[in-house]
């Protein structure tokens, strides 16, 4: 009988601070993340964006509106896989769209980058949506 060795993929938990998913224009889009199922030593980089992109007819484009890079020398005990909380002011545009012949998405992204073998990715999807009536922005 031989026994089978199981390939643990790292875990990243990725929560948007909030129950609607739906935001406006100058409010502040708060996340978090925590990373497990990997030793602190495997990670080279975390790295945290908020992207909108495009999906439908032509090209797909994509724009970065906050990034940030984190390296086990950045934090004082060197573990990046510690539950972090983030926030950033959302911009006035491109809002959310879901057109038929083009779509705009909004996400956070986590990105795990691996000393070796492949990055994991964990995306949670996001709408910027317009002030409806007499409020300002924000």
């Amino acid at each position: 009988m031989t026994a089978s060795k199981t390939i643990t993929e790292p875990l990243i938990s990725l929560r948007i601070c909030r129950p609607s998913a739906a935001f406006h224009p100058g409010e502040t889009l708060e996340f978090e993340y925590q990373i497990d199922a990997i030793e602190p030593r495997e990670i080279r980089a975390v790295e945290v964006s908020v992207i909108w992109f495009t999906e439908g007819k032509g090209e797909e484009d994509l724009g970065v509106h906050f990034f940030e890079r984190s390296r086990a020398s950045d934090v004082v005990d060197g573990d990046l896989r510690s539950l972090q909380r983030l926030a950033c002011k959302l911009p006035p545009s491109p809002l959310t769209y879901h057109g038929t012949i083009v779509k705009i998405h909004w996400c956070v992204r986590v990105r795990l980058v691996r000393r070796s073998g492949r990055d994991i990715c964990a995306d949670r999807l996001f709408h910027l949506l317009p002030w409806r009536g007499a409020h300002g922005s924000g």
